[in-house]
């Protein structure tokens, strides 16, 4: 018989959804020569913050 574990759901991590704009969002960034820069046009939608949509794009292409 093997040994049995005790594991902890809570220990180093915590389920749920944070705001994209709380680790995607840097409105005082400043911009480096060597930053490659992307333009996109983001609709919200309904109900949604401009800063979120916003933030919702590098959130999800770095993934």
């Amino acid at each position: 018989m093997s040994p049995q574990t005790e594991t902890k759901a809570s220990v180093g991590f915590k389920a749920g959804v944070k705001d994209y704009k709380l680790t995607y969002y840097t409105p005082d960034y400043v911009t480096k020569d060597t930053d490659i820069l992307a333009a996109f046009r983001v609709t919200p939608q309904p109900g949604v913050p401009p800063e979120e949509a916003g933030a919702a794009v590098p959130a999800e292409s770095s993934t």
